[in-house]
C-alpha cells in the first residue's frame, strides 16, 4: 500500500496560505474604501467639468484695435524681435511702420470678458478696452461682434461694452462677500488668445489692497492660473456663479507665478449698474485726509492698536466738518461694522450712496462716541482737491503733511510751531525710500526754518520748479538732513 508522504515544505505552505487568508480579509473593505474615494474624485471632476459646460458659453474673447502713438524713440526692428511675442503673448505685435508714418501705429491687444445680460451686455476691464478704436466680441461659438463701451471706471477697472444680440448666453453673478478663504475657484478666459481655457484653484486671500493697481482695491487672491488675456474673464465658484473678475497678476518674469488677483463681484455688480443707467460712477466722499494706526499712533491717542483710521486732516466745509470730526480722530466702525484699515474705510465710503446717512464711532482722547454723518458726493476735480489737502508740492513725492495743534504737538512731544507735521508717507513713493515716517516733522526746507503749511509752501515756491529739495527733519530728540528727488 502507497503511503502518502507530507511535502517537507509542506507546514510553511499552510503557514503562508495562513497569513494570506488573514492579510485578504481586511483587504477587502480596504479595496471597497479605495473604490468609493476614486468615486468620489470622479463625481469632482465631473462637477467641475459640468460647472465650465454651463458657465463656459457666455465667456468670450475681446480683442482691441488701436492706435499707439510717439513710439519712434523705439525702433520697429526692436519690436520685430520674435522675443516680444513670445515673451507678452501673440496679442502683442508691432508692425513695421512705413517711412511715412512714424508717430502712429496700430496696435492690437486682446483680453477677456462674460456676458452678464442676454441682450449683450458685458463685464470686462477698463485696461483691455481702454483707448479702443474697434472692439471685436468673439463667443464661445466662434460668433463675431461688434462692440460698443458703454461705460468704464479706470478707478476701478471695471468697463461694461454691448454688443447687438438676442437671447445670448449669460453668466449668473454669485456673492463675493460670501466667498471664504480655501474655497474652490474656477477661472475662464483667453490668455495669449487661449479662448476658453480652464484653470482651477482656491481662494488664496481675500480684501488685498495697496497693489498700486488700481485706486480703489479690494482683491481676491487665487492660485487659480491667470495669464495676460485673462483680463476681464470671470473667477467661478462651484456653483458657476461668478465671485470675481479676473484682473491683475503678481509676476516677475511677466508669466503665472502662482498669485493672481479678482475684482470682488459685488464690487463689480455696483459700478455695473451705475455704469449702465448713467454712464459714469458716483462715489461717495467725507472729506478727509486718513492714515493707518500703528501701535505707537494708537498709544498716542490713547486707544490700542486693533484697526481703524486715523484722521490727519479734515476738509473745511465737508460732510466730516459738518459731523464734528476731528482731527486726532480715529474711525474704529462704520454702523457698528469694524473699520480694519484706511482701505477698508476708503472703499467702504467711496461705495456708498451719496446722501446716505452713516454713524461713525470714533475714538476721542480715549473715549468712544458716535457721530452722525451724511455721505457727500466725490467731487469731480477730486486729484486737485487731494492736492490741496496734502497743502503742498511734496504730496507728489509721496508726503501727506498738516500743521501742528496743540493736541497732536503734545501727542507727538512737539511744540505747536515747532515744524510741520508728516502725516502719512506712500509706499514706495521717493520719501518713502529715503526712509521719511509718518509722525516726524519737517523744520526746514532747503535751509529755511518753517513752522507751518504756508511758511512750508513759501519755501517751495522760492525754490522754484527744482526736483530736488533738502528737508531738515526732526524724530523725537534727533534731526538729520535728507535729500528728497522727484521721480
Amino acid at each position: 500500500m502507497h503511503t502518502a508522504r507530507q511535502h517537507p515544505l509542506a507546514p510553511v505552505f499552510g503557514l503562508v496560505l495562513l497569513c494570506l487568508t488573514l492579510v485578504a480579509a481586511p483587504l477587502r473593505p480596504a479595496l471597497a474604501q479605495s473604490e468609493e474615494d476614486l468615486a468620489l474624485l470622479d463625481r469632482s471632476a465631473k462637477a467641475f467639468s459640468s460647472v465650465v459646460k454651463k458657465a463656459g458659453p457666455a465667456v468670450v474673447h475681446v480683442a482691441v484695435e488701436k492706435t499707439a502713438k510717439s513710439m519712434e524713440q523705439f525702433p520697429s526692428e526692436l519690436f520685430a524681435d520674435p522675443f516680444f511675442e513670445r515673451f507678452f503673448g501673440p496679442q502683442f505685435r508691432h508692425p513695421r511702420l512705413p517711412d511715412r508714418d512714424k508717430r502712429n501705429f496700430r496696435q492690437q491687444a486682446a483680453g477677456s470678458g462674460f456676458i452678464i445680460a442676454s441682450d449683450g451686455y458685458i463685464l470686462t476691464n477698463n485696461h483691455v478696452v481702454e483707448g479702443a478704436e474697434k472692439i471685436t466680441v468673439r463667443l464661445a461659438d466662434k460668433r463675431e461682434f461688434t462692440a460698443k463701451v458703454v461705460g468704464a471706471d479706470p478707478q476701478s477697472d471695471v468697463a461694461i461694452v454691448k454688443i447687438d444680440g438676442r437671447d445670448l448666453p449669460v453668466l449668473p453673478l454669485g456673492d463675493s462677500d460670501a466667498l471664504e478663504v480655501g474655497e474652490w475657484v474656477i477661472a475662464i478666459g483667453s490668455p495669449f488668445e487661449l479662448n476658453q481655457t480652464v484653470t482651477v484653484g482656491v481662494v488664496s486671500a481675500k480684501g488685498r489692497n495697496r497693489m498700486g493697481i488700481n485706486d480703489y482695491e479690494n482683491f481676491i487672491q487665487t492660485d487659480a492660473a491667470i495669464n495676460p488675456g485673462n483680463s476681464g474673464g470671470p473667477l467661478l465658484n462651484i456653483r458657476g456663479e461668478a465671485v470675481g473678475m479676473n484682473t491683475a497678476i503678481f509676476s516677475r518674469s511677466g508669466g503665472y507665478m502662482g498669485i493672481g488677483f479678482a475684482i470682488p463681484i459685488n464690487m463689480a455688480k455696483s459700478i455695473e449698474q451705475q455704469l449702465r443707467t448713467s454712464g459714469k460712477v458716483t462715489r461717495g466722499w467725507l472729506g478727509i485726509v486718513i492714515q493707518d494706526v500703528d501701535e505707537n499712533l494708537a498709544k498716542s491717542f490713547g486707544g490700542k492698536a486693533n484697526g481703524g483710521a486715523l484722521v490727519s486732516e479734515v476738509t473745511d466745509d465737508s460732510p466730516a466738518k459738518k459731523s464734528g470730526l476731528l482731527q486726532g480722530d480715529i474711525i474704529i466702525a462704520i454702523d457698528n461694522a469694524p473699520v480694519t484699515d484706511v482701505a477698508d474705510l476708503r472703499n467702504r465710503i467711496a461705495m456708498t450712496p451719496p446722501n446716505t446717512a452713516l454713524t461713525l464711532r470714533v475714538l476721542r482722547d480715549g473715549q468712544e462716541r458716535d457721530l452722525a454723518v451724511t455721505v457727500g458726493e466725490q467731487p469731480a476735480d477730486m486729484a486737485s482737491i487731494a492736492k490741496k489737502m496734502n497743502s503742498t508740492t511734496l504730496g507728489e513725492m509721496g508726503l501727506t503733511l498738516q500743521d501742528l495743534t496743540d493736541e497732536i504737538a503734545g501727542q507727538f512731544g512737539y511744540r505747536k510751531d515747532q515744524g510741520v507735521l508728516i502725516a502719512d508717507v506712500e509706499a514706495d513713493s521717493p520719501a518713502a525710500q529715503v526712509g521719511l515716517q509718518a509722525g516726524q516733522l519737517i523744520e526746514e526746507v532747503n535751509r529755511v526754518r518753517v513752522r507751518s503749511l504756508k511758511e512750508l509752501q513759501q519755501a517751495l515756491k522760492q525754490a522754484g520748479q527744482t526736483r530736488q529739495v533738502l528737508l531738515r527733519v526732526r524724530a523725537g530728540e534727533h534731526s538729520q538732513y535728507v535729500v528728497l528727488r522727484g521721480e
